[in-house]
């Protein structure tokens, strides 16, 4: 017996004329919640580094800036690149949606370490202090990743793979055949399970002290959840499996992103020592 469900109009609401879809919003209620939160985690005399009121609004500024220009052009190149080769004004076209988490991480490190270097600070070298900011970073991800991938659900986008569970979600006059919500996986695993994780870790912990720790956990965490989830999903249809053993395009991914985190935490924790 699957859930049978009507779909969700993916406009949220409308100003002046001008519709704002879930989508947008995610990002939006993300960005706003993640920048208090990490105001306060920076300002804090305990904190690894302590940002000033006006170093926080700069590094909203690249932080938006590398994870949209990140997220886009890495669904670009890793997912549909041939699309948008034939296409390249549908490129800026985001409320078409179409974001990679990879692409985005990649865009939020680059924003990071650029900041850092434009900042100027008076102690540490670059690299240890875009990783203290990094590490802080990992608490705050996971909000982004869940509303995002519950925007995902409600745009009817990256839905599973066909399905007799009784979890299997059949919209109406959409899907006749009940599929896995499987943002709804994701969103549960990546985003409140991870940033659970991820908070106990900052807060009942010493990893903290131990600059670049949290960023290889969150990244090796983040790989084993989209690994597991990706055995519900089903591959973007342009792309579909990359082998006949089902290999799909994010679980190479979240596998780099695996030997990432265990490389930056094998070098925290032998930095630290």
């Amino acid at each position: 017996m699957s859930i049978i469900i009507n779909p969700i109009n993916p406009v949220a609401f409308s100003v002046l004329g001008l519709p704002v879809r879930w989508y947008a919003l995610a990002y939006i209620v993300a960005f706003v919640v993640g920048f208090f939160i990490m105001k306060y985690l920076t300002s804090r005399k305990d904190g690894e580094i302590i940002l000033s009121k006006s170093q926080m609004d700069d590094f909203l500024s690249y932080f938006v800036l590398g994870v949209i220009v990140g997220g886009r052009l890495g669904y670009v190149l890793f997912y549909n690149l041939p699309y948008f080769l034939f296409n390249p004004l549908e490129i800026f076209a985001l409320w078409h949606g179409g974001m990679s988490f990879h692409g985005g991480f990649l865009g939020a490190i680059a924003a990071t370490f650029l900041f850092v270097k434009n900042q100027h600070f008076a102690k540490g070298s670059i690299t240890k202090n875009s990783f203290k900011i990094l590490d802080i970073l990992t608490v705050l991800a996971p909000i982004g990743l869940g509303l995002g991938r519950i925007a995902n659900f409600i745009n009817m986008e990256v839905m599973g793979r066909v399905t007799n569970s009784p979890l299997g979600i059949v919209f109406v006059g959409q899907t006749d055949i009940p599929r896995h919500p499987s943002p709804l996986y994701e969103a549960t695993l990546e985003g409140f399970v991870l940033f659970l994780i991820m908070w106990l870790l900052y807060w009942k912990t010493n990893l903290r002290k131990h600059t670049g720790a949290l960023s290889g956990i969150f990244c090796i965490l983040y790989a084993v959840f989209r690994v597991f989830c990706e055995q519900f999903r089903q591959p973007d249809s342009q792309i579909g499996f990359l082998t006949s053993w089902g290999l799909t395009m994010g679980m190479l991914l979240s596998g780099a992103v695996f030997i990432i985190g265990v490389i930056v935490l094998t070098c925290a924790m032998k930095k630290h020592k």
